[in-house]
């Protein structure tokens, strides 16, 4: 499943109503780990199935959501189900990383 880009008008519809896993990259386009996490996450995307949904906030553009859910370092990682944070991660990680968040 490809990457969808996540607004403050659509995160609540793709994310916290979601009957799916779903992971949400936070990352802006001038932090160079957020850059390199990047592949990362379309290989997750590409690879996690349809039982997972890979969502991106650009902090820049997005910044009440940063905001509402404590973004203070990029790339920030989360994972929700049901609406809810089950899982989160700051910083670069390896992609088995992240596919261990999800399960």
């Amino acid at each position: 499943m490809a990457e969808i880009t996540l607004t403050s008008e659509n995160f609540r519809k793709e994310v916290i109503e979601s009957d799916k896993t779903v992971l949400v990259d936070f990352w802006a386009s001038w932090c160079a780990p957020c850059m390199m996490l990047s592949p990362i996450i379309a290989e997750v995307a590409s690879e996690a199935g349809d039982n997972v949904v890979v969502g991106k906030v650009n902090v820049d553009e997005q910044e009440s959501l940063a905001a509402e859910f404590g973004i203070s370092s990029i790339p920030t990682l989360l994972v929700f189900r049901n609406g809810e944070i089950v899982n989160a991660s700051v910083g670069l990680k390896a992609k088995e990383h992240i596919l261990a968040m999800l399960k």
